[in-house]
């Protein structure tokens, strides 16, 4: 089915039109997969109502084999996901770039499925353990299916696809115990990058705050290799993909990751679908970074090393398009956990370069496709299946749905025609680019793959400074939890190599010392490798890399907490409340019991959480209205107090007004906090906390606490760890 231009336009029709089996069950009767309709669903067919089971009872023995064979083989890695529809528009006609259709007429609404996952939990896992996520995108183009598979992380640990198996092995829980779940924070991951630099760059984001994100919804997608784009003309450029979400990039706090995964393990999950049931669609911006092939080589790496990025300060990323995310699915495992990605998957006018660790995945995706789906015909599942017309001779095998008419299902032939033929490239072929190969076959790595710490260097030199002691916390944990002492010295000495202050200061949290002269060998590998690619091209920091320089305009979708009790002021309430939902956020009334509060003004106002089902891990700010009975009451709760000392440990906004302001004085953030008003006779002096007294400031206290929203997190509180949480 070729896609229309018409406005307007259901994108995501396009999808259900070609799925007759995505329907509901409203007015049905219960019937057996035979369509014979059910009496009794509860009682299996006996020999008196105390007697033997019969074996007759069909309808028991096919609804018993049936839930037996429910399961399905779960994802080696990218188990745990969670997945929306959407659809892509390109902003102009990349015509110049390419022959891809789908990036041509900026009219034509591209229906996809997204799939954001973990990588090394199962199924079962939380949500917001450290670790890389995925970021696959299906795009159902009218030339076919082009899958973008990609992470949240744009390099990965290891440059060639023979030591996958390696580094999934070592990252899993160990064989032995099956222990840690969804965790690298044990010794068979660390022997095993400590052995191995080429992971060091990888590590660093690991490490970093880019592997706790605070939704899918505020995370950046990558497609990590470097991809060709042909056009009609048949010119080739490199390309890297990026997806570039509208939110920002944001983050959790360790502490507050490890606490959410008690409170809800399903707090990304949950977060993206409730997002897109509220119609706060998850947006995000395609974004290309181009490079002539004439260019390829004027870097100071290699560009088909996947441990390597290519800084937006050397090529600029060009926002091309935007992904709307609009839908959720109508059953989990029918759409997100049979949804096959491919890398392999691609369109005419794009096209593989020889990345070697692109050039595994290539084979793997689809041989695990065929173990996970039962056989070949995993592509006729509604969820993977084209929206272009799909002919060939390739039938048979397991799960066989479509019925072929004819006697010839072989090419050449007559008998049926011919049909169906090859198209060439004027008929919408794809055709592989016409790549010039010459060498001696070998098992070798190229030496302009062998600099493993020049870009790991300049990641830790682009940090800010509240993102480099995160990271260094990160690395003392994880490193604190492998037993073995060798391990961690190794790892230290890595560090070292990519920054003497680094390692020094993740030397002394595990009670080790960094090793000296480390920086000079380090130096000259890289000399090395820039001398062999003839460096032209190179920056010592990358602003593009840090969380502290994304997006910080809006307060959209962020969950905002309001503590209330019984003598609530109204007025303060209702006023920031209906200013922060004006603002697009999403405001929670939490006190300490369901149902509904007397406000101070005799009013009831319903209560949306009862403290007992939340925390503040779950909130991105926190707001105290006044009413003296309401302040009076939590103080003597200890959960309203918790709740305002977690989220100031937190770095998050927090506002008060009236005697709101009294229960900050109550909790343990006074004393050690520079807010913009006097309180009680202190001065509040913590950044990101706002306060006032008389209601008459309420439209000035509003608009700071909009900004203060918005900034996400205050990075900067002075002796905020003094701070019981």
């Amino acid at each position: 089915m070729s896609q229309t231009k018409t406005a307007p336009i259901d994108e995501n029709a396009k999808i259900r039109d070609l799925e007759p089996e995505r329907k509901d069950s409203a007015g049905t009767y219960l019937t057996t997969d035979q369509g014979i309709r059910v009496d009794d669903t509860d009682n299996s067919l006996k020999v008196s109502a105390r007697g033997p089971t019969l074996l007759e009872d069909f309808h028991f023995r096919e609804k018993i084999t049936r839930f037996d064979h429910e399961r399905i083989p779960e994802r080696v890695v990218h188990a745990r996901g969670s997945g929306a529809h959407g659809y892509f528009q390109v902003y102009a006609s990349l015509k110049d770039l390419t022959r891809a259709r789908f990036l041509q007429d900026p009219s034509v609404k591209t229906p996809v499925f997204v799939r954001f996952s973990t990588v090394v939990g199962s199924r079962g896992s939380a949500d917001t353990v450290r670790d890389v996520r995925g970021f696959a995108t299906k795009f159902y183009t009218e030339e076919g299916n082009f899958d973008l598979v990609g992470n949240n992380i744009p390099v990965f640990f290891i440059q060639d696809g023979i030591k996958f198996p390696d580094v999934v092995h070592a990252v899993k829980p160990e064989p032995d115990r099956e222990i840690p779940q969804a965790s690298s924070a044990h010794d068979t991951f660390w022997d095993f990058a400590s052995l191995v630099p080429e992971t060091t760059h990888m590590l660093m984001w690991i490490l970093s705050d880019r592997a706790i994100p605070r939704s899918f919804r505020m995370m950046e997608g990558f497609g990590v290799h470097t991809f060709r784009l042909v056009n009609d003309q048949g010119k080739s450029r490199f390309v890297k993909f990026h997806w570039k979400p509208l939110l920002g990039v944001h983050s959790l706090v360790w502490d507050e990751a490890q606490k959410i995964s008690g409170k809800d393990p399903d707090f990304h999950r949950r977060d993206l679908w409730d997002a897109i049931e509220k119609g706060a669609y998850p947006e995000y911006e395609l974004c290309l970074q181009i490079i002539e092939e004439d260019e390829a080589d004027s870097f100071d790496f290699d560009l088909l090393d996947p441990t390597k990025i290519v800084p937006e300060e050397l090529v600029p990323v060009r926002r091309v398009g935007k992904l709307v995310l609009n839908r959720n699915p109508d059953n989990f495992f029918a759409e997100t956990e049979q949804v096959a990605f491919c890398v392999q998957n691609v369109v005419p006018g794009i096209d593989f370069t020889d990345d070697p660790l692109m050039q595994a995945r290539l084979f793997s995706y689809l041989d695990t496709q065929l173990t996970r789906l039962g056989g070949p015909n995993f592509a006729q599942i509604p969820i993977n299946r084209p929206v272009a017309r799909v002919d060939n001779h390739q039938t048979d095998g397991f799960h066989q749905h479509r019925i072929p008419k004819g006697r010839a299902h072989y090419t050449p032939n007559s008998l049926g025609g011919g049909c169906p033929m090859v198209a060439g490239p004027g008929a919408g072929a794809f055709t592989h680019y016409p790549e010039k190969l010459a060498g001696v076959k070998q098992r070798a790595r190229s030496e302009s793959f062998g600099d493993h710490f020049s870009q790991a260097t300049l990641f830790w030199k682009s940090m800010s400074t509240p993102e480099k002691e995160h990271l260094v916390k990160a690395a003392v944990f994880e490193l604190g939890k492998c037993e073995s002492r060798v391990i961690r010295e190794r790892m230290v000495e890595r560090f070292t190599r990519v920054d003497a202050a680094f390692g020094q200061t993740v030397a002394a949290g595990l009670g080790l010392t960094a090793p000296a002269g480390v920086g000079a060998t380090v130096k000259k590998v890289a000399q090395a490798v820039a001398q062999k690619l003839g460096t032209k091209r190179t920056v010592s920091e990358s602003p593009a890399l840090s969380m502290e320089n994304t997006v910080k305009n809006s307060i959209r979708t962020r969950r905002i907490a309001v503590l209330a009790e019984k003598g609530v002021s109204l007025a303060e309430l209702s006023a920031v409340r209906n200013a922060l939902v004006a603002e697009g956020a999403e405001v929670h009334v939490i006190s300490s019991k369901l149902g509904t509060i007397e406000a101070a003004e005799g009013v009831h106002v319903e209560v949306d959480r009862a403290s007992l089902h939340v925390s503040s891990v779950l909130y991105d700010a926190v707001f105290v209205p006044g009413g003296a009975a309401s302040v009076e009451a939590m103080k003597k709760l200890g959960d309203p107090i918790h709740f305002i000392n977690e989220a100031f440990r937190h770095n998050k906004p927090i506002g008060a007004t009236g005697e709101g302001v009294e229960l900050l004085l109550a909790s343990s953030i006074k004393g050690v906090t520079v807010a913009s008003a006097q309180a009680a006779g202190q001065t509040f002096q913590a950044e990101g906390v706002v306060t006032v007294r008389g209601a008459s400031d309420l439209t000035a206290f509003i608009q700071e606490l909009v900004k203060a929203i918005a900034q996400h997190r205050h990075w900067n509180r002075a002796e905020k760890e003094a701070v019981p949480a």
